[in-house]
């Protein structure tokens, strides 16, 4: 395949901070956790403050000293653990997907289906990353632990999902939003139906935000014998399913707002997040791949006006 057109097509930014400012041995490792790409990140993280914030409003919102330096340390133990886990995952699915990488132009680059990191590498270094988040799981409570515990088969199948079935958007939905349940439990040591509104309005988002994704890969993925929703809609029947996904989500959270007792802002801010979501739908080319990218960014937004729309709710 020709070098040039793999450079131009591949999904690793070229001359980022990664380049500029770390060692050159550390830099295949930081691609290979994507840590150059934080919207993974940011999508895994978002679920894990609306259930903090659920279950904070849950608990009457305190705003006593006491009460919001524990959920502060909540926050700020998620985030770094959304950070670790977010870079396991991709360094799992890397390791299951190396052969399959190689053959796309896109991901041709990536470090282990490039070379720059080797296997047992790539192993030793999923061994630490799972050993971080690990430590981060023990500093909540013990019903975090076995909540948290229980989505590792989740995790370890999605990258298997892709080859047997075209809904692996599914797996990856009940996976990424796990933090939702976790972020609940971690405040309340319970869950609540709004809790579970919530994680199910979250499983639909991941739906809608991951088939457009899978749309710029299409027509590699056909060729490579990867499965996905992109595969399964064609592009006419596409975007009234996603809106159905976008929709199913919107009522979820409605839903969700509506069991916790929140208030107007919070039905306001859910409603801002749908007309984004629309605006997916209306302004996504399902063909051109920078516009299936770029839309797919924008769901950091939409995510965030939902905690906002929970926490000032």
């Amino acid at each position: 395949m020709n070098k040039k057109i793999l450079s131009n097509a591949s999904d690793i930014p070229q001359d980022n901070w990664v380049d500029r400012w770390l060692p050159c041995s550390w830099r295949a490792y930081a691609r290979l956790a994507r840590i150059d790409r934080p919207i993974g990140t940011w999508l895994l993280y978002l679920p894990c403050l609306w259930g903090i914030a659920l279950a904070w409003q849950e608990m009457g919102a305190p705003f006593s000293v006491a009460p919001l330096l524990d959920i502060l340390q909540i926050v700020l133990l998620f985030a770094i653990g959304a950070f670790v886990m977010r870079g396991a995952g991709c360094t799992l699915n890397d390791l299951w997907d190396r052969k399959i990488d190689s053959q796309v132009a896109r991901t041709a680059n990536r470090p282990l289906a490039s070379g720059a990191v080797m296997t047992f590498g790539a192993i030793i270094f999923l061994a630490a990353q799972l050993s971080v988040g690990l430590v981060i799981l023990l500093q909540l409570n013990p019903t975090s632990w076995v909540l948290g515990s229980s989505v590792l088969p989740l995790v370890i199948f999605y990258p298997g999902a892709k080859r047997l079935t075209y809904w692996p958007q599914a797996v990856l939905g009940l996976t990424f939003n796990w933090g939702t349940l976790l972020g609940f439990v971690a405040v309340k040591e319970t869950i609540s139906p709004a809790a579970l509104l919530a994680y199910a309005a979250g499983f639909f988002w991941t739906l809608g935000y991951d088939t457009i994704y899978a749309y710029q890969d299409k027509k590699e993925d056909r060729i490579a014998g990867v499965r996905s929703l992109a595969l399964l809609l064609d592009e006419e029947g596409a975007k009234p399913v996603l809106g159905i996904f976008y929709a199913l989500t919107v009522f979820l959270l409605i839903a969700s707002v509506w069991h916790a007792g929140l208030g107007p802002i919070a039905y306001i801010g859910v409603f801002l997040s749908g007309i984004n979501f629309a605006y997916q739908i209306w302004d996504v080319d399902l063909d051109n791949p920078l516009i299936c990218l770029q839309t797919f960014l924008a769901n950091r937004n939409a995510g965030m006006l939902i905690f906002l729309a929970i926490t000032l709710g």
